[in-house]
This record gives C-alpha cells, sequence and structure tokens, in this order.
C-alpha cells in the first residue's frame, strides 16, 4: 500500500452522514429513490443495481464517491450540480488509495486484486481498483456478478446465467461468494467468512432479484441453487467476527426466499415449500423478526397458489404478528392482502374485503424508512394486481380486470415480468368475464413479453385464458391470439 496517503486506521473512523444526498431525495423513500435512479441509468444507457440499502449507504457516508457509472447517472439526475454538490467526496481525494484492508478478512486473502494497489493507481483508475466505502458497485473482475464495468461483458454473463450450462454458469454462480468449486463439493470451506464473503453473498440476492424482475424465474432457479449452497457452506465454515455471522444468516436466509421464489413461479412449489421453511428456520435461530416475516409473507403466497387458502390466511397472520413492531406500513399492507387472497381462496367475501380496506389504508400511510429493501417491488401497481387477484378467484371479473388493467399501466417498466403477469391476469378476468375480443388484445401483449419473460406461472394463465376463448374464435383478434399461442414451445 505505498501509494495510499493515509494510515491504515483512518478508513475505519466513523462515517460521516450525507445530508445533502438525503435532502435530494426528499420525500420519497429510499426503494423509491433508488427505483428513480435506475429508471435515470436506462435513460443514458448506463446499468446499476440501485436499490434502498445503497441509497441507505450513501446517506450514512459509507460510500464517500460513486463508481463511474453511478456519477454518471446522479449528474444525469441533478443537471448543474457536481458530485461535491450531492455530498460526496471529490474523486481526487480517494483515487489512488488501496482497498480497505478488511479488519476480519484471513491474512491470504491480503494479496487478492481487490486488496493490493501499486503507485499506478494513483495517477489512473483501472478496473480492478477499489473506491473507498463504495462496495455495492466496485468494479471486480472477479465478481461475475457485477454487471457495471463493461456492458458487453454484463450481456454475456446475463446470458449465460439464463441459458448457459456447465462450467460458465458454475463459475457465475460460486465465484462471487468467494469459495473454490473443490471447497463447495467437500462442503468444507478452507477459510472462515469475513466481511468479503457476506457483501457477496448480500449482492447475490440483489442479482437474483433484478434478474427475476427481468426475465422471470424459469431460466433461473436451477442456477440460483448454486450461490444457496454456497452460503450454507459459508455458514457452516463459521465467521471472524459475530457481526458477520449475522449478516451471513441474513443473507443466507434471503437468498432462501428469493430462490424459493423463483421455485414458486416455476411451478415447482414443493422445492418453494422447502427453501422458504429453510429461511424461516434461520430467522428463528438469529432472532431476526423482519426475515421471519418476509418468510411467512411468501409462505402466505405460496399456499394460496397451491390450493391451501386456511394456511394462507394463517401464515398472513403470522407474519402481520412479526412485522408489526417493525414500523413499517407498506410491509404491514402487503400481508394484508396476502390475508386478503386466502380469505378469497375460502370464498370469504366479507374476510377478503375487511384485508383489502386495510391494505389499501396501510398503504396510504406511505413509505418510511423502516421499509425493508426487498419490497422495492412493492408500489400501487402490486397493490393494484394483488387485489385483482383477489377478485379473480372470487369470480367478480369486472372488478378484477379493472384492477389488473390499472396494475399494468402503472408497472415501472423494468419490472417486465409484472407487467406480463398484470396483462395475463387482465385477459384472462377479460375473457372469463365475456369480453373476448379484449382478452385477445391483452394476451397478444402478453405473447410479444414472453421473449424477455421466462414464467411458468404466466404461461399457465395464458394457457387458461386461450381455453376460454376457443369457443369465440370468430371473435375480432382472437383466432390470431389462439394460432400464436397453439405456436408457443410446450413448457416442460
Amino acid at each position: 500500500m505505498a501509494s495510499s496517503t493515509v494510515t491504515s486506521s483512518q478508513p475505519n473512523r466513523p462515517a460521516r452522514p450525507n445530508l445533502a444526498f438525503r435532502r435530494v431525495r426528499g420525500q420519497r423513500s429510499p426503494a423509491e429513490f433508488a427505483a428513480l435512479v435506475r429508471r435515470a441509468a436506462r435513460e443514458i444507457g448506463e446499468r446499476v443495481s440501485c436499490d434502498a440499502r445503497y441509497i441507505g449507504r450513501v446517506e450514512a457516508g459509507e460510500i464517500r464517491c460513486p463508481n463511474y457509472a453511478y456519477e454518471r447517472v446522479f449528474l444525469h439526475m441533478f443537471p448543474g450540480r457536481t458530485l461535491t454538490d450531492l455530498g460526496f467526496a471529490s474523486r481526487s481525494s480517494v483515487r489512488g488509495r488501496g482497498a480497505r484492508m478488511d479488519e476480519e478478512a484471513p491474512l491470504a486473502d491480503t494479496t487478492s486484486p481487490a486488496h493490493t494497489t501499486s503507485g499506478a493507481h494513483g495517477v489512473s483508475e483501472t478496473h480492478g481498483v477499489y473506491e473507498p466505502y463504495e462496495t455495492q458497485d466496485r468494479q471486480d473482475p472477479q465478481n461475475p456478478y457485477d454487471m457495471h464495468h463493461d456492458h458487453e461483458e454484463s450481456d454475456v454473463l446475463r446470458r449465460a446465467f439464463m441459458t448457459g450450462g456447465g462450467a460458465t454458469v458454475a463459475a457465475a454462480s460460486l465465484a462471487p461468494l468467494g469459495l473454490p468449486h473443490d471447497a463447495l463439493t467437500a462442503g468444507r470451506p478452507s477459510l472462515r467468512a469475513g466481511t468479503r464473503e457476506a457483501s457477496a453473498l448480500e449482492e447475490a440476492v440483489r442479482r437474483i432479484r433484478l434478474l427475476d424482475d427481468r426475465h422471470g424465474a424459469d431460466g433461473l432457479y436451477r442456477r440460483a441453487a448454486a450461490p444457496l449452497r454456497t452460503a450454507y457452506a459459508l455458514l457452516d465454515a463459521g465467521a471472524t467476527r459475530q457481526a458477520t455471522a449475522d449478516r451471513l444468516h441474513l443473507g443466507a436466509g434471503e437468498l432462501a426466499i428469493s430462490v424459493g421464489w423463483l421455485a414458486h413461479d416455476s411451478g415447482r412449489y414443493d422445492d418453494a415449500r422447502s427453501h422458504y421453511a429453510e429461511a424461516l428456520a434461520t430467522a428463528r435461530m438469529t432472532g431476526d423478526p423482519a426475515l421471519e416475516a418476509h418468510a411467512f409473507c411468501n409462505t402466505a403466497f405460496l399456499a394460496r397458489d397451491s390450493g391451501r387458502p386456511r394456511e394462507a390466511v394463517r401464515a398472513a397472520q403470522a407474519a402481520q404478528r412479526v412485522a408489526r413492531p417493525l414500523g413499517s406500513a407498506r410491509l404491514m399492507s402487503l400481508l394484508a392482502l396476502r390475508e386478503a387472497g386466502g380469505w378469497a381462496g375460502l370464498a370469504d367475501r366479507t374476510g377478503c374485503e375487511q384485508a383489502l380496506v386495510r391494505a389499501q389504508a396501510l398503504y396510504g400511510r406511505g413509505p418510511c424508512d423502516a421499509d425493508p429493501e426487498w419490497m422495492s417491488f412493492y408500489g400501487e401497481a402490486e397493490l393494484e394486481g394483488l387485489e385483482a387477484q383477489c377478485w379473480s378467484t372470487l369470480g367478480d371479473w369486472q372488478r378484477a380486470a379493472r384492477h389488473a388493467g390499472r396494475a399494468a399501466h402503472l408497472q415501472d417498466p423494468h419490472f417486465t415480468r409484472n407487467i406480463a403477469l398484470y396483462t395475463a391476469e387482465l385477459a384472462d378476468d377479460l375473457a372469463r368475464g365475456g369480453r373476448p375480443d379484449e382478452a385477445a388484445t391483452a394476451g397478444m401483449r402478453v405473447l410479444d413479453l414472453l421473449d424477455e419473460v421466462q414464467s411458468s406461472r404466466i404461461q399457465t394463465m395464458l394457457a387458461g385464458t386461450a381455453r376460454v376463448l376457443l369457443p369465440h374464435r370468430r371473435a375480432s383478434g382472437v383466432s390470431t391470439f389462439l394460432e400464436r399461442h397453439a405456436s408457443l414451445p410446450r413448457m416442460t
């Protein structure tokens, strides 16, 4: 670390909150502001995986200077302002410093590219140079999940993750968690985990969620199982400090839920149930109410989808009991919707309506800093979409179609899968409500999205719509929809 101009103790000083950045966020929640950042990135052709946690770390001062991708996005969002105006340190003040020597990292890791520097780094930044305090999107050539340092490479990695096989996928799955393949196979990692492994685990959860938002679950589930195995291998190996162990347990639990959701959305209900149960056990072992509420939330959703509505109600109510002290009205709103779905499955219209009213009232309280990071998908569109599903289950097709149409219209374009889901719901409600021509038009929009989205749930819904429309072949557009639907590859 000869090029460093600071002592090794300086990077460990307490972070200074970035009040300027907090002011520009205004009344938006961290999750809402993160969505604006992602949208601005798309406008200028950048790719950032910004989420509520990243915004929180910026505001806490943990990220002193953003990487180049985020810099371009922030300057695009706030024209005329500099990084300094947004509360960041100037790049020249951090350029050339080596990565922090992680107090938790084993000595064997201190020679890795992310932990070394040379005098040349003080002159110009290159790939592999770690900007202090920026860990979410650092340009690390050893992290195949980092899709920000090279757009062409990111496309290759995404395609490998979606459709590839063999060594390419294995490398993309295992490397982010810092374990060699032979150590994982043996189930005995050679080193105890430190903050680098915990951060990589957290990033794996974000990447899986991001890919699912864009492409659906079917192409991801099998590949996502490898990082989950790695996560539990890390837990078995132990951590260097209790704080790291807590992060690993939380990361493993969230990853289990993410992998469980991929199984759920691709129709593998038994696998999903197992993963959710694993996350719930992890939450209870560590006494983490937020993780427990998340696991119960997904368990309720799965129970509804797999024909166990009474279990859905019980799981949703359990989630609400656990989540109430957390202080997130938006979380309580989502959990009320999960309960409403269970009541609808029991054909209890009164119970469903009461839960829906509660969900809407809680949602109306607005976002807050206590909202969990994983809830970034939950906005007005999702509220409308879940309500549509309740009315559809109760057989009120007209009301269901109205809410599904609103959901598709309101959804952020980033969530391609959800747009396809809501539009498929709309098509089915219209078909069952006696409006075959409108149903066919909506169905065609879903078919247009299936090149990007792989979801057994959506394909199953579309198949049901096609069956309902069969007697209406002569209606405008219906025969075209049926012919195009019939040409789809069979689900395996």
